[in-house]
């Protein structure tokens, strides 16, 4: 029988030898394969990984990042540090690509190109059936499409998942990110952890969105691709607001109850609606984008579901009619997600959902990747089970 399992541990201890203490002590004494630990960032990220490295096997691997709220089955935590073992039929390699503010292809070129190295494997040989990529990058950078374009340049058929290293602070600012990879703390890098496997696996998504139909059209950006100018030939702000029916335009604000969160939209791919939204109207009135835009793109709206009620059904049905026995899921929670469950009063009707997940590590991200897209408000996971 092929599989991978999982066990998890969370501390709220902040000194960190003790919290790295009481982290493998609640793992236990088998060895794992990998460790991933998700930090809140205000720890000592440098003191918590020389800590937890000391103490780990040699032979296990780690990687990690620094996050907006750390998830597991109880639920969504701040301040704490959330690990996971994964042990089983698995063989893993490690890249780190550094520079991701100056060339952020080159940086994801080199990140895939050392962790096949790791597995001892060509990139454009990797049997997609038996390996995926876990991606985790600097979100404050907003390189992801430009990473990805390194990543997946000599094999387009790897699966991706994973999402952006983040932190609590609202700041732009004051805003940073931290990753992990084995004793390597990097800010302005991406990791990718390359697993080969014969157990079952699946990368999925999950977000709380139903299509209606209504498209709109992206007809003017600016010069950085990031912010519309025009709607539908209109100023773009002014027409989303139209749209959603808000008389100010600043309520257009992600996060708030009646803004971009409430109808976002969403780039049709076959049957699958991966979410682009708006993110923030500008007083310019364009509107920024958290993702790259081109001129006659055309997007679909996307009306609010059931929260709590599409997540919950994400694990208890969807998940496990897609990955067989599912014991292992690393999970990769958009803060937008969380932004606007604050803003409803719905954060524990949506920490509860954990509950009905198999065991389950993750983090609130900043950005999310899926299938080799950068995709926001979602929820993006890997997967593992046993056959």
């Amino acid at each position: 029988m092929a599989q991978v399992k999982m066990q998890t541990a969370r501390t709220t201890l902040q000194e960190p030898a003790a919290a790295a203490e009481d982290l493998l002590r609640q793992l236990g004494p088998t060895p794992p394969v990998l460790v991933t630990m998700f930090a809140s960032r205000e720890r000592d990220q440098y003191a918590l990984n020389r800590a937890v490295r000391e103490r780990l096997p040699k032979g296990t691997r780690l990687v990690g990042a620094t996050t907006a709220g750390e998830l597991d089955n109880t639920g969504i935590h701040e301040g704490s540090v959330v690990m996971a073992a994964l042990s089983g039929d698995l063989e893993v390699g490690l890249g780190l690509g550094t520079g991701l503010s100056v060339d952020a292809i080159n940086a994801g070129q080199m990140a895939i190109k050392r962790a096949c190295e790791e597995l001892g494997v060509r990139q454009q040989d990797l049997d997609s059936r038996r390996c995926v990529g876990l991606v985790i990058d600097d979100g404050f950078r907003y390189k992801k499409e430009e990473l990805l374009l390194g990543i997946l340049e000599k094999n387009q058929t790897l699966v991706l998942v994973g999402g952006g290293a983040s932190d609590h602070n609202r700041d732009p600012a004051r805003q940073s990110a931290l990753v992990h990879v084995d004793g390597e703390v990097a800010t302005d890098a991406v990791l990718v952890a390359l697993f080969r496997t014969n157990a079952p696996w699946a990368a999925l998504r999950s977000h709380w969105y139903v299509p209606t139909g209504e498209k709109l059209t992206i007809t003017k950006v600016d010069e950085s691709h990031t912010r519309a100018l025009e709607i539908d030939g209109f100023p773009a702000a002014k027409r989303y607001a139209e749209i959603l029916g808000v008389k100010d335009v600043r309520d257009l604000e992600f996060g708030t109850p009646q803004g971009f969160a409430v109808r976002p939209t969403a780039l049709r791919v076959g049957r699958e609606y991966f979410i682009r939204a708006a993110w923030r109207p500008n007083e310019d009135g364009s509107i920024l984008f958290a993702n790259l835009l081109e001129e006659g793109t055309e997007l679909e709206l996307m009306k609010l579901g059931d929260m709590a009620g599409m997540t919950r059904g994400f694990f208890a049905d969807e998940l496990p009619r897609r990955v067989q026995n599912p014991q292992a899921a690393l999970l990769f929670h958009c803060g937008g997600r969380m932004w606007y469950a604050h803003a409803t009063n719905t954060v524990s009707q949506l920490a509860e959902t954990l509950k009905a997940a198999p065991t389950a590590a993750g983090m609130n991200v900043h950005f999310e990747i899926y299938s080799g897209f950068h995709i926001n408000t979602t929820l993006t996971t890997l997967v593992f089970g046993a056959n």
